[in-house]
């Protein structure tokens, strides 16, 4: 239709949420579902933060905020960033947003020109290539294989780069994979990035916090300082605080990017809402003893998933180190036949297949540009994904 804008053609919509919105559709009529598509924490959001959202309501604090956060929330996110990464931004430095994406885009909308090139590991988050899409830049993406444990090289970056990169983007622990980078892995990459001076680090950091054993978490200007002037570190309080609907993420970076996202924003949606931002000052100021004891149940969620995949028929599962995702290659599915004689020819032929047989809705992996495999998030109770993968393994043990 000529009436809507060209970009649209640019864009596709969100696949995750689309699995998670069939999977409601299904319960809704009946069906026995469950859903494993959602990227979103089970958990309540902690007592502390609730009350202090509820403070603020008491208190008024109910008004317009200024664009870029309350000055109590972006001095707590500098201070974070001081207390956990080792960084030193000025409260000036940071931005708040109506979550991260918001945050993500800005950036993208403040620095991106027609002929602009984004880098992207593969398989990545859904939204990143089209918000790229969206803000007029080319996404250039690398394949990080599962031989090398969804991590992209040093040498695939350095061959990446043209003199039209303008970003490259980071996410680590990774959506969709929970794939997670070392100190010396992170550093490889950071040895390229110096070498090429034009581009800069959009890292997300979103999954900080949800790391498991002895992996220490690590981000790119906390490795190589000489990147710190063109890296925007993006975090946000969804995922550790369990508080994906309060929308609040942010960001720090160079004063300049800041002023010009803070301009966008502006014109845009202006300041995050008022009593989410007052819950995410006490989320990064207040008790932290939450974050180990959920990390240790994800933890167990994590290895009795990987478990349980592994034994499935055609199912080749890695055991990721962080976030709360597993990206099982069904290549050993493809070609075969369901008992009503449908071929699996593709990922997306297997999750299809899979939520009619068996009632569980996973994401297939060629929605994250990388194949043929499939997303599961475990951020849900042990019973039920007990359930989904007993039921996955009679899928996969009924095919032909």
């Amino acid at each position: 239709m000529a009436f809507l804008a060209a970009a649209l053609d640019r864009v596709k919509p969100s696949a995750t949420i689309a699995v998670s919105q069939k999977a409601r559709d299904l319960k809704a009529k009946g069906r026995d579902v469950i859903g494993l598509g959602a990227g979103e924490p089970d958990f309540d959001t902690p007592e502390n933060i609730k009350q202090a959202a509820i403070a603020a309501i008491n208190r008024g604090e109910t008004k317009y905020t200024p664009i870029s956060g309350i000055p109590q929330l972006r001095e707590a996110i500098a201070q974070k960033f001081k207390r956990e990464n080792g960084l030193d931004y000025t409260a000036a430095q940071t931005i708040v947003g109506t979550g991260g994406k918001q945050v993500l885009f800005n950036a993208f909308m403040a620095t991106l020109n027609p002929g602009d090139e984004v880098i992207i590991p593969a398989p990545y988050w859904v939204s990143y290539p089209e918000m790229v899409a969206i803000c007029n830049g080319t996404s250039v993406f690398i394949e990080a294989r599962i031989e090398d444990d969804f991590k992209v090289t040093a040498a695939a970056l350095e061959a990446a780069i043209t003199p039209r990169t303008k970003w490259f983007l980071f996410n680590s622990p990774s959506n969709p994979t929970g794939a997670a980078y070392t100190y010396e892995e992170l550093k490889a990459l950071t040895d390229v990035l110096v070498r090429h001076p034009h581009v800069w680090v959009l890292t997300d950091d979103m999954y900080e916090h949800l790391v498991y054993g002895d992996f220490t978490f690590t981000t790119p200007a906390q490795v190589e300082p000489a990147l710190y002037d063109r890296t925007l570190t993006v975090n946000g309080v969804s995922k550790a605080y369990a508080m994906t609907g309060w929308r609040i993420g942010y960001a720090a970076g160079p004063l300049n990017l800041i002023k010009a996202m803070d301009m966008i924003q502006g014109q845009q949606t202006s300041g995050a809402c008022s009593i989410a931002q007052w819950a995410a000052v006490e989320a990064l100021t207040g008790t932290q003893d939450f974050i180990p004891r959920n990390r240790e149940i994800f933890q167990g969620r994590r290895d009795l998933v990987v478990s349980m995949l592994n034994q499935a028929s055609g199912i080749k599962c890695p055991t990721p180190e962080g976030a709360f995702y597993v990206y099982p290659s069904c290549e050993g599915l493809i070609g075969k036949r369901t008992e009503a004689g449908k071929v699996i020819e593709t990922d997306e032929d297997f999750v299809t297949e899979l939520l009619e047989a068996e009632g569980v809705a996973v994401v297939h992996g060629s929605a994250f540009g990388l194949g043929p495999n499939f997303r599961i998030s475990y951020a849900t109770s042990d019973a039920l994904l007990e359930e989904a993968c007993t039921r996955i393994q009679r899928f996969c043990g009924s095919l032909r």
